[in-house]
This record gives C-alpha cells, sequence and structure tokens, in this order.
C-alpha cells in the first residue's frame, strides 16, 4: 500500500461555455481526474462564471450542453467547486440558480485557494 498522497488539483476555468470549446475541455479533465479518484476543485472566473447561467442552449454550436456536464460533477465526487463572487456580480450571475452548490470567494480568498493545491490548471 503507498502512503504518497494524491496531489490537489485546481482546475481554472475563465472561458465563456460555448466560444472556443476550452470550457468544455476544462469540465472533461476535471471528469476524467475524478474517475480516477484524484482530488481535483474547480474555479470559475471571468467569462467562466456564464458556464453557471440557467437555460443554456447549445445546439447552434453543436456542442454537448454544459449545465448538464456541471450538474454531473457532484456523480464524481467533485464537491469543491469555487465562484470568483467579483465575476459573478460583473456578469448579473444569480449563484442561487446554479446546478451545483457552489462557494463564492473574494479576491484575498482565490489567493488562499491557489496556494492549498499543488497542481493549477488554467482554461
Amino acid at each position: 500500500m503507498s502512503t504518497k498522497q494524491s496531489r490537489k488539483t485546481l482546475i481554472i476555468t475563465r472561458h465563456a461555455p460555448y466560444a472556443i470549446g476550452t470550457a468544455k475541455a476544462a469540465l472533461d479533465t476535471i471528469l476524467a481526474m475524478a474517475a480516477f479518484d484524484q482530488p481535483v476543485s474547480i474555479l470559475f472566473q471571468g467569462e467562466g462564471v456564464l458556464q453557471l447561467l440557467p437555460g443554456q442552449d447549445s445546439e447552434n454550436s453543436g456542442m454537448k450542453n454544459l449545465l448538464r456536464q456541471i450538474a454531473s460533477l457532484v456523480l464524481y465526487d467533485v464537491e469543491r467547486v469555487y465562484v470568483d463572487s467579483a465575476s459573478a456580480d460583473r456578469f448579473a450571475v444569480d449563484l442561487s440558480t446554479c446546478p451545483i452548490a457552489v462557494c463564492s470567494l473574494q479576491q484575498h480568498q482565490i489567493r488562499d485557494l491557489l496556494l492549498e493545491h499543488d497542481t493549477l490548471l488554467g482554461f
């Protein structure tokens, strides 16, 4: 039995849901890591908070609906979901309508969050 602890990874997603595919890549990475029991968290920042808006219509983009993927994070035991409160305010995202429970963070809390993780991946 290995005594080595898994490294904690934070995925930071900053892009609108269907703009260039990076939002989907971030979610795919999270789901893959979680499927292999890797500790992973996600931070929605900048335009990335738009991924949390209800009523998304992805039909014209030719992509899968990201909101469904986000809602499935709990099925993969991804429970550490964070949102930059300044970004949510700027884009008028009502966090109470998110498909999953999120923790809203101020800038100083985000700095602390970054320091808590061994690996940071930005999308």
